[in-house]
């Protein structure tokens, strides 16, 4: 495994799938999830570090891209990992392959993290910068 780059295996499943017989465009964003998931069981430290500073992961942006279409048993690797750190922001990428190697979607997702006393967007800085800039890869990365 790359270092600092989540995979998820997932097989689909009938409850996927929409009346076409394909993998319902919502349940990407699912699927997309679970990566996300599966990146902070895999960093632990990060959690620690954000709540140690009362922010919060938080959603406010995501653009997908979908490439080709998964059908019922067909087994898909989610991939996800961050990519770039702003002074507010951050961007998180994913990419869902079918096990033949076919790119079936890819999104970027933006990121802030939320300062829970006050309820707004915090600066990304300090420890919490060091933590997730230490575990920042590029886009090439995602290559398999």
């Amino acid at each position: 495994m790359t270092a600092s780059l989540s995979r998820v295996q997932l097989r689909v499943r009938g409850y996927h799938l929409d009346g076409y017989g394909h993998v319902n465009n919502a349940r990407y964003l699912e699927f997309m999830e679970e990566g996300r998931w599966d990146f902070f069981d895999q960093y632990p430290e990060m959690i620690q570090t954000l709540h140690k500073a009362g922010r919060a992961f938080v959603v406010v942006n995501l653009n997908i891209d979908y490439l080709a279409a998964a059908r019922h048993g067909d087994d898909l690797e989610i991939l996800t990992g961050i990519v770039h750190l702003g002074e507010r922001s951050g961007l998180c990428h994913h990419r869902i392959i079918r096990n033949d190697g076919t790119l079936i979607a890819q999104a970027d997702l933006t990121f802030v993290l939320l300062e829970q006393k006050a309820n707004k967007a915090a600066a990304i800085a300090g420890d919490v910068r060091e933590t997730l800039s230490a575990l920042t890869v590029t886009k090439e990365a995602f290559i398999l």
